[in-house]
């Protein structure tokens, strides 16, 4: 496997520029090929990289394609989740493509276009660099400390996604503010949709154990649902939440509910959540 020469790639970046130089809008496409982002399983099928950031002079071509001062849509293809902080930093948007397939352009081309409205979520943490991995929402409380002179926070959190329009969420809402052990509980929500045009929400429900006879996850997806809404529509979503929610295993390996406070988050992704505290007696 080699990379093109660096040389070659800066003439045709000169090219890029001069063709972007009449454009109203660029539309970037960057990231990897089945070559270059795979499963590295023998010496003649290597596959892994140390970084994780565009290979070649990509991010050299995204700073120029930035330079001419038009706004940059990045199309991201790739196997893995696309750790590009600079193109990150710099896009005026990113749309996740991933390998897209056979109608890929088409799908590709109706979210470009405004014909579809994206509404997906990252089923996966995106890191900064490859010294955070492995980096994923549900981690122990004893990790994640990070390096130094680096942010330890993801370049996208698990569950992370944008549309065309946009929502807001109000403070979840308890049906009780206390259960027993084998009790459950409906968690409500409301959600808006504050942009011009019909959208999808994914509304994403998680909860952390405060104290525990063992070592728990800051936080576990216990529930989600998603919603279309139209302009200015706003609805009550309700999610329960039963005795499986709160089971850990203990040290003698039995499944069981402890009793205890347990933080109740709701949100569009695993970082921007709002919390109530439910008691189980």
């Amino acid at each position: 496997m080699l990379l093109a020469d660096p040389a070659k790639n800066r003439a045709l970046i000169a090219q890029a520029v001069e063709v972007a130089s009449s454009a109203d809008i660029i539309l970037l496409a960057i990231g990897d090929t089945e070559q270059t982002s795979r499963e590295g399983f023998a010496k003649n099928h290597l596959g892994d990289r140390t970084s994780l950031d565009l290979l070649g002079e990509q991010n050299d071509l995204f700073v120029a394609m930035k330079a001419t001062g038009k706004p940059v849509i990045v199309c991201a293809i790739n196997g893995r989740p696309p750790s590009y902080p600079t193109v990150v930093e710099g896009a005026n948007a990113l749309i996740e493509c991933w390998y897209p397939g056979q109608e890929g352009g088409t799908a590709m081309a109706d979210i470009l276009f405004g014909d579809v409205n994206p509404g997906a979520k990252l089923p996966v943490t995106v890191v900064r660099n490859e010294g955070q991995i492995p980096l994923f929402y549900n981690r122990k409380p004893s990790t994640g400390r990070g390096y130094l002179f680096a942010k330890n926070t993801p370049l996208f959190p698990f569950g992370f996604g944008l549309s065309y329009t946009r929502f807001t969420f109000g403070k979840p809402r308890l049906s009780a503010p206390r259960i027993g052990i084998g009790g459950q509980v409906t968690v409500e929500v409301d959600v808006r949709n504050v942009g011009d045009r019909a959208g999808d929400e994914v509304v994403q429900l998680y909860v952390r154990d405060q104290v525990a006879s063992v070592t728990r996850p800051i936080k576990e997806l216990k529930g989600f649902e998603r919603v279309t809404l139209a302009p200015g529509e706003s609805r009550t979503v309700r999610l329960t939440l039963g005795p499986d929610a709160f089971a850990l295993w203990n040290l003698d390996m039995d499944e069981v509910v402890e009793p205890g406070l347990f933080d109740i988050m709701v949100g569009p992704d695993s970082e921007n959540l709002q919390t109530v505290t439910l008691e189980i007696l």
